[in-house]
């Protein structure tokens, strides 16, 4: 019998999304192992961006040095990131989301979304989806179907490839109870080693944590939500409201380590001018700069700093080159990023992530 109507969440997430559309331009390449990063050269530093089924099953996934994957897999067919052509895809999709029925649509990506909806049947609603994203655009999906975001979000993992998978109040600690930690949506490696510090190493064991201990170890307003990520908790509400961006930030991998402070400053300050291309777009005083460092051969630090609510650039480039100052002295960099924060307008959803309850 179907449910009554009710609200659901559902999480639509594109299946290998930018390999999918790389398969659709090349129709050769289907079934084979394809790897997409960096401008498709392994032998410059670059990182894998997302790998097809055939290349995940030898070991490659995203984030991966471009240079390992393709020792990883010899024969691999590597190409270079084609941002607008994934862009328009993904304008595609989200169209035809937001023709759906009654759908409200919260954008989280290139290849993903909430799709606010109310039925009686929402299997059959995600698999409408399907249909219809993969008739406009030929591109399959996997649908998470929740009562909450957090729950829709983690449902999408048992649905893939092409399939919808229903995680409530219900089922939620019956599936996901034994997993690790680090499965949740929130929960980084970082994250999860600081809760293991304290025994809580499954998801059941988050749900029922002592809030006081996560309250001491993560803050008084992070610890408790932690807490709720752990019984899937949290807000059910999709908000299609305009995205404002929180920040710009600028990155660039060098071809071979810098170590001269001439050289690092050179490149922070020339990453510090496009980023203020950037901010100056969005007409919003700046309020944090940050500094991403990846140390020879792999160690990545990063290095943030609240200052007072400007506009003036060079103020902004000054507070960055001071973070330069924290950079280990004669330490071979191999990538450098810059980031500005900036003031959040009044109508911009209050400061939350996703990943907090939703917005």
């Amino acid at each position: 019998m179907s449910d009554p109507p009710r609200p659901w969440v559902l999480h639509v997430d594109l299946d290998q999304f930018i390999a999918a559309v790389e398969v659709l331009r090349r129709p050769e390449l289907a079934g084979k192992p394809v790897i997409v990063g960096g401008r498709g050269d392994p032998s410059e530093r670059a990182v894998v961006s997302t790998a097809s089924y055939e290349a995940r099953e030898f070991g490659v996934g995203s984030g991966m040095p471009l240079r390992i994957a393709a020792r990883k897999i010899p024969d691999a067919i590597i190409l270079p990131v084609d941002a607008p052509a994934y862009t328009a895809a993904s304008d595609e999709v989200m169209a035809t989301l937001r023709e759906r029925p009654g759908a409200v649509v919260q954008v989280l990506g290139w290849d993903e979304a909430f799709v606010g909806i109310t039925s009686d049947d929402p299997e059959a609603y995600a698999q409408d989806v399907q249909r219809a994203v993969l008739a406009r655009t030929s591109l399959h999906c996997s649908v998470g179907i929740g009562d909450t975001l957090v729950r829709a979000k983690n449902a999408t993992d048992f649905g893939k490839p092409r399939g919808t998978f229903r995680l409530t109040a219900d089922n939620w600690l019956e599936v996901m109870g034994q997993r690790p930690t680090i499965e949740l949506w929130g929960v980084g490696s970082k994250i999860s080693r600081r809760l293991a510090a304290h025994g809580i190493v499954t998801v059941d064991d988050l749900a029922r944590a002592d809030e006081s201990v996560l309250a001491a170890e993560f803050g008084p307003k992070m610890g408790p939500w932690y807490r709720q990520l752990g019984r899937g908790d949290g807000s059910a509400v999709v908000d299609d409201s305009p995205w404002v961006a929180r920040g710009h930030g600028r990155e660039t991998t060098f071809q071979q380590n810098i170590v001269e402070p001439a050289e690092i400053e050179n490149a922070a300050r020339e990453l510090a001018a496009q980023v203020l291309e950037d901010v100056v777009a969005e007409g919003r005083p700046v309020v944090g700069v940050g500094l991403k460092v990846r140390y020879a051969p792999f160690l990545t630090k990063t290095f943030v700093h609240k200052i007072p609510a400007t506009f003036d650039r060079g103020t902004v480039v000054a507070e960055v080159l001071a973070l330069v100052e924290r950079i280990e002295p004669g330490r071979p960099l191999r990538l450098l990023g810059v980031r500005a924060e900036m003031e959040m307008p009044d109508h911009a959803r209050k400061g939350h992530t996703p990943t907090r309850s939703g917005w």
